[in-house]
């Protein structure tokens, strides 16, 4: 495994990791596509666990600052394959967003996930994470 950025080459294992480990099952390859030639990268970057070629997992991290707190790193999205989960794929684009974001000269990391992802929160609290609060999160759709 190498983790790398990501390049448009990614797109259909981005898209699948998407779909299918965000759930995101909408997700348009042509809207993917764009945001990906939009990326930043000073601001955010798409990291990937390539195994010979394959995207086998990715996390998206932002900066994130406010005027009350930050600016810290923030997970945007974090998914890797079910044939390569429980391998350390997950760890080590957590570990490459959180050095990224140190560069970026951020004071922590946060990150939202879902409240019936306990996986998800046994790994969070594995890697150094912990819930500093709940949260009801809102969307308003135009």
């Amino acid at each position: 495994m190498k983790i790398r950025l990501v390049t448009e080459n990614d797109l259909p294992d981005l898209l699948e990791l998407i779909r299918k480990g965000l759930g995101e099952e909408d997700a348009k390859e042509d809207f993917v596509l764009a945001q990906l030639k939009k990326l930043t990268h000073d601001r955010e970057e798409v990291f990937v666990a390539d195994v010979d070629g394959v995207a086998a997992g990715f996390i998206h991290v932002e900066v994130y600052s406010n005027i009350y707190f930050g600016p810290v790193g923030n997970i945007l999205g974090l998914a890797v394959k079910e044939q390569f989960r429980r391998q350390g794929f997950a760890s080590a684009l957590l570990k490459a967003a959180e050095e990224w974001s140190k560069e970026k000269s951020c004071i922590g990391m946060r990150l939202n996930s879902g409240g019936t992802r306990h996986g998800a929160h046994d790994f969070y609290r594995l890697q150094g994470y912990d819930n500093e609060k709940t949260q009801i999160r809102f969307l308003k759709m135009y």
